[in-house]
């Protein structure tokens, strides 16, 4: 499952995002993983999450991140969650190549049955359609 919370900025998603990852965490068995741009979350975080700053890996291109993934899952079976903050950020990517992204890491979660959520800074209405089916409701 990949879910996007859209919104422009300073629209609270980050702050619902790190409200949702915090719960996750308090009320999972498995791993929870939160992935962000650079530190500045990192203390607004629950201890138990795995934090992950982008600015200290190579990764530049969307396939890159997906691969990040990929190994992320693999090197631990037990993360149940991924949670991506800013994802015009981390991927350095428009829209239409984070569309693209979002298909493949949508098939990838559910067939090692982890849930992602990610913000991305865009109004609902400016989403491609693509990405319109992955919206929050």
């Amino acid at each position: 499952m990949f879910t996007l919370i859209a919104g422009k900025e300073g629209s609270g998603k980050t702050k619902t995002l790190i409200e949702l990852a915090n719960s996750k965490v308090k009320a999972s068995s498995g791993s929870v993983v939160f992935i962000d741009d650079d530190h500045r979350h990192m203390y607004d975080l629950h201890h138990d999450l795995r934090f992950i700053s982008m600015d200290e890996t190579p990764v530049k291109t969307p396939d890159e991140f997906f691969g990040f993934l990929c190994g992320l899952v693999s090197n631990n079976y037990d993360i149940q969650t991924i949670y991506i903050d800013g994802l015009t950020k981390v991927l350095k990517a428009d829209l239409q190549d984070i569309s693209a992204f979002v298909k493949r890491a949508e098939d990838f979660a559910n067939e090692h049955k982890v849930e992602i959520f990610s913000t991305i800074n865009c109004e609902h209405e400016n989403l491609p359609d693509q990405l319109k089916p992955y919206l929050k409701a």
